[in-house]
């Protein structure tokens, strides 16, 4: 146990013995090393990260010593009952405090020397949780680790958050790239972007009421949207390294979305080391996650080049690189295929990537370049995403 644990912390915070460093310090470093089974466990002061970091080990590599029949101290910390829910909060929790090559390793110890993985092979056990957004991520992250008859309770918990996450964004993109609005025509479909604030309050000023001082509103206005008739292409290239799980999550829904609008044509690239064209996947956002093999480098400029193929009418084509920007090749094919693109009237976009708190995580001088060669870069959630889009495309 001390072997594994101890590689992990080494790789954690690239322990190197150091003259220069404090006794406290090295101290705290060989406490998160050994656990709690270390000659005097609570004599070293740890910080509210370093006991979380503790705990989480401590609940994967402890079992190394329950195994050899050592007993825990009382009190000292959480249970090992195989709980599927604590395995998914652990999961989870393991996924923030650790570098991602880290966390792969831990994932890659509790599947398959300490048997984790089979606290998630009941789908009856799997279908009891609550589907969100953390779950599926474990899930994708995992399911080729997964036993085959999880495969429809695991295809069950994806669609099921996928159809929540676009149930939400839905009427953002609908709204936005549909048509603008026609201020000369109502609609009888309530939406707050449709809303017509002046016409609303004009055709219900004979309902204000004085003793109150409010206007009651009894009947709200809305606008129609004018349709548009030529379509625009999008070609969505999605890096599916393995830092972009949460990206590749919302691409997925979006392309969905997308594919469902008459006023657009959607074509969907993924890629790392790869390039993957799954356009005939965009209209299912469940089967498409389901397909996407996470992980690997990045060569984005392979990628884009790819994607420059597919391009019939430039002036109406939008190509949004949803990426962190990590160019793992050589970055001049990227830069000279964004230029190529950009001088012929592609609107060429790069979405950068969020992380789990929607925090944008990315290579901000690889972004600039990617300005500088006429590429619009922005940080922004999905539902903002559409709203650039529509802005794009007007």
């Amino acid at each position: 146990m001390a072997d594994h644990r101890g590689h992990i912390m080494t790789d954690t915070m690239n322990t190197q013995h150091n003259d220069s460093a404090s006794d406290p310090e090295l101290l705290r470093r060989w406490r998160l090393i050994l656990g709690r089974y270390a000659g005097q466990p609570n004599s070293v002061a740890m910080s509210p990260r370093d006991q979380q970091i503790d705990h989480a080990l401590d609940y994967l590599y402890g079992r190394e010593y329950q195994g050899r029949g050592l007993l825990r101290t009382p009190g000292s910390g959480g249970s090992l009952d195989p709980s599927a829910i604590k395995a998914v909060d652990w999961l989870q929790r393991t996924r923030t405090l650790f570098p991602q090559d880290v966390f792969e390793r831990i994932q890659q110890h509790a599947v398959e020397k300490y048997q984790l993985a089979e606290l998630l092979q009941d789908p009856d056990v799997l279908r009891s949780l609550e589907p969100n957004q953390a779950l599926a991520r474990t899930l994708l992250g995992m399911r080729g680790r997964l036993s085959a008859q999880m495969r429809d309770a695991v295809q069950d918990v994806i669609r099921q958050v996928v159809e929540e996450i676009t149930r939400c964004l839905r009427p953002q993109f609908v709204n936005a790239l549909v048509g603008r609005r026609n201020r000369f025509r109502r609609s009888h479909m309530p939406s707050a972007q449709n809303f017509d604030w002046r016409a609303t309050i004009a055709a219900n000023l004979r309902h204000y009421d004085l003793a109150s001082g409010r206007l009651v509103i009894a009947r709200p206005i809305f606008n129609a949207r004018v349709k548009r008739h030529l379509p625009w292409d999008v070609i969505l290239c999605v890096d599916q390294s393995a830092s972009m799980l949460d990206s590749v999550m919302y691409s997925a829904v979006v392309a969905g979305i997308l594919s469902s609008l008459p006023t657009v044509n959607v074509k969907l690239v993924v890629f790392d080391t790869s390039v993957v064209d799954l356009t005939h996947l965009a209209a299912d956002p469940v089967q498409l996650l389901l397909t996407v093999q996470l992980g690997g480098g990045t060569d984005i400029g392979r990628a884009m080049q790819y994607c420059e193929t597919l391009v019939r009418t430039p002036q109406r084509t939008v190509v949004a690189l949803i990426s962190d920007f990590e160019e793992g090749a050589l970055p001049g094919p990227l830069l000279a295929s964004v230029q190529r693109m950009t001088e012929a009237r592609v609107k060429v976009l790069g979405l950068a990537a969020l992380d789990e708190a929607a925090r944008p995580v990315y290579d901000h001088t690889m972004a600039q370049r990617l300005a500088g060669r006429g590429a619009e870069v922005a940080a922004l959630t999905p539902a903002h995403f559409a709203e650039w889009l529509a802005e794009v495309m007007a």
